[in-house]
């Protein structure tokens, strides 16, 4: 897992790149960040719904403990009820993790309108729809409010057992960290040009 730090060097790194960006582009318009918003909430929409709707056929199909094999034992569905983390990580601070998913939800949903970057917009989407579908589980599934556990089914060989929310998650993260470096190139290009400019000039 990514710690804290890392996430807000991150953000703070495209914030700059961002700022940048707008001093040398201009202002950009409402249509833009409306869109940017949008496809952000459909993102983060679109996967709690697909992972709400896996764990609740998974409980339907899977709810007597026996494991669906896809291919062999290398590829599986099985039902466990994680209280920790991803990749069932830290069983036993299921309110930390609650805690800390909550407000990476409502986190990005007060940064989303300053994201001016497409790989960020999906990248942080795919994050908070993957917090939000393991934070429905936290809030309103048994033993009881805020400390409910997780529905993890899918099994891969010897890996831990996960869900479609925690591979969000790890593939967000991945974005996150491409849309840095795409961010960086473009600054260091910008500033290239800047730099040729002064030249010519001179």
């Amino acid at each position: 897992m990514c710690s804290v730090g890392t996430f807000t060097g991150g953000f703070a790194k495209i914030e700059g790149v961002n700022r940048t960006d707008r001093r040398q582009r201009g202002p950009i318009g409402t249509d833009n960040q409306r869109t940017f918003i949008v496809t952000m909430a459909a993102i983060i929409i679109g996967i709690a719904t697909v992972d709400q709707a896996s764990k609740a056929a998974v409980l339907h199909f899977l709810g007597d403990g026996q494991p669906l094999k896809l291919i062999g034992d290398w590829f599986r569905f099985r039902l466990l009820f994680n209280p920790g983390a991803a990749f069932s990580l830290g069983e036993n601070a299921t309110w930390l993790f609650t805690c800390i998913q909550l407000i990476f939800v409502v986190g990005i949903a007060w940064y989303a309108p300053k994201i001016r970057d497409g790989w960020t917009a999906v990248a942080l989407a795919m994050i908070a729809g993957g917090a939000l579908g393991n934070l429905i589980d936290r809030l309103f599934r048994e033993p009881a409010f805020f400390v409910g556990h997780v529905v993890d089914f899918i099994s891969v060989g010897d890996f831990a057992v996960f869900n479609v929310a925690d591979s969000a998650i790890t593939c967000g993260v991945a974005v996150f960290f491409v849309a840095i470096l795409l961010e960086s190139k473009r600054e260091a290009q910008s500033l290239q040009r800047n730099e040729d400019e002064v030249i010519d000039n001179a």
